[in-house]
């Protein structure tokens, strides 16, 4: 069996090195999971939970310590804002690790982080902005008793009337009305009956709920999505006429799959689509053959029936999801902006409180997709700081695709001075996915900031 894994993993690589379509799990230079979708203005602002590198080894070894925020306004390209929040910002609880499920959501101008501090409680953060900084205005948990260890995975609701809901729970789903405030509740906790349980149903089978509750409101209908089952655990729901239910279970929206032992649904709607979030093990499994706790957050569309029901979807695809909108490269973009990537990480720099991409070496690369050309560009443009130097080169369509142009990246000696540097390109239109890929003999070639294209 031991052989068979092996094969299976190095298979899994080759496929992910000669797929130019890969894109799922949509971020590679972190191990992500438990996504909370965010649509806000024109962007998407997905938070997630991060598995530590050195997680596990095996089943439940979840080590995590913070939430990450990563945005998108096309849905395939992924910009890295960093750690939003860790244990940290709730001095209340425990710090070594547990920074479980989350979800944000925005009311009057103000965004509130609720979080998982597995074994303390749930507690909320406030912030002026999506991107924050995040703070406890409370110095407490929010909700959490004698059950504690059974309060995660927060999900916050607000009803057209103005009533918000938050709702938590494994195995059971529970829920208390927050006040305007969003950080206080009034009246009891209510323990929900029956939450994925079919009509008649009296004991537990494949269909029941498991944890990682998602509620929303689409066309007059209340849903409440869910990880079900466990374990593997797929993606079960329930519909409502009230935010309070009675919830009737009308099925999964992706079934279990032995590839996956959890799951955790976000789902929004975007530019005129529908999207459910959840994650897979695909890049732990391309690096190690046992299981351990280091997820990757994936997507999918999502489709409604007539009578709003949902059509099951499949399992995570590797092609994920088509392009919304365009992506201009005449603006400044941020080297960790990413489709898909190869070797490198991202690190922010505490000083100017900036991402970039780090450990950058010979043929890693990073995908960008769908950008638009327009009529033309003349130069590749980016921010460089380089200790032993190296180039890029622009290619498109495929790493070993058409040579636009190479920068070249002088080494800069013991200093790590941030430069922006040029090249010029061949004249390419129209849209064409773009792979920056880096050459150069030494180890962590260059660290890199961002990058534009010029017209002129």
């Amino acid at each position: 069996m031991k052989n068979r894994i092996s094969k299976l993993s190095a298979l899994m690589i080759l496929a992910l090195s000669l797929s130019a379509m890969a894109q799922n799990p949509i971020i590679q230079t972190k191990f992500t999971a438990d996504p909370a979708p965010l649509v806000h203005k024109d962007t998407v602002y997905l938070y997630t939970t991060h598995d530590e590198n050195n997680a596990g080894p095996g089943m439940g070894k979840f080590l995590m310590k913070d939430w990450l925020l990563y945005t998108s306004t096309d849905m395939v390209n992924w910009t890295d804002r960093g750690v939003v929040a860790s244990l940290k910002s709730f001095s209340w609880g425990r710090q070594d690790n547990g920074a479980w499920a989350h979800q944000c959501i925005e009311r009057n101008g103000k965004f509130y982080l609720y979080c998982t501090v597995q074994g303390s409680g749930i507690g909320v953060l406030v912030a002026d902005s999506p991107y924050g900084p995040f703070k406890d205005p409370l110095g407490k948990k929010l909700v959490g008793g004698d059950d504690i260890w059974s309060t995660i995975d927060p999900s916050v609701f607000i009803d057209d009337d103005g009533q918000a809901y938050l709702y938590w729970g494994n195995p059971s789903l529970w829920y208390v009305k927050l006040n305007k405030d969003m950080i206080s509740y009034s009246g009891e906790i209510v323990k929900v009956p029956e939450v994925g349980k079919a009509k008649g149903q009296t004991t537990p089978d494949v269909y029941h709920y498991q944890e990682g509750p998602w509620a929303y409101k689409r066309n007059g209908h209340y849903y409440m999505s869910y990880a079900s089952t466990c374990c593997p655990e797929g993606i079960g729901y329930a519909m409502s006429n009230s935010a309070t239910g009675p919830w009737e279970y009308k099925g999964y929206i992706m079934k279990p799959n032995g590839k996956s032992s959890g799951n955790h649904p976000g789902i929004i709607d975007y530019k005129g689509k529908s999207y459910v979030f959840g994650f897979n093990f695909r890049l732990n499994f391309m690096l190690a053959d046992l299981h351990h706790e280091r997820r990757s957050v994936c997507i999918e569309e999502l489709k409604y029936n007539p009578d709003g029901t949902i059509t099951e979807v499949p399992w995570w695809s590797e092609t994920g999801v088509n392009q919304v909108g365009s992506f201009n490269p005449f603006n400044r973009i941020e080297a960790e902006t990413i489709n898909w990537s190869e070797g490198v990480n991202t690190l922010k720099d505490n000083s100017t409180n900036q991402m970039y991409v780090t450990n950058i070496n010979d043929n890693d690369f990073i995908k960008v997709r769908g950008v638009d050309f327009g009529k033309s560009a003349k130069k590749f443009e980016a921010n460089i700081a380089a200790v032993s130097g190296g180039r890029i080169e622009i290619r498109i369509d495929d790493k070993a695709g058409i040579l636009l142009g190479t920068l070249n990246v002088k080494s800069n000696g013991a200093s790590k001075a941030w430069k922006t540097i040029a090249c010029n390109l061949k004249e390419i239109k129209g849209k064409h996915d773009v792979y920056l890929v880096f050459k150069g003999g030494k180890e962590n070639l260059f660290d890199f900031d961002w990058w534009q294209l010029k017209a002129k």
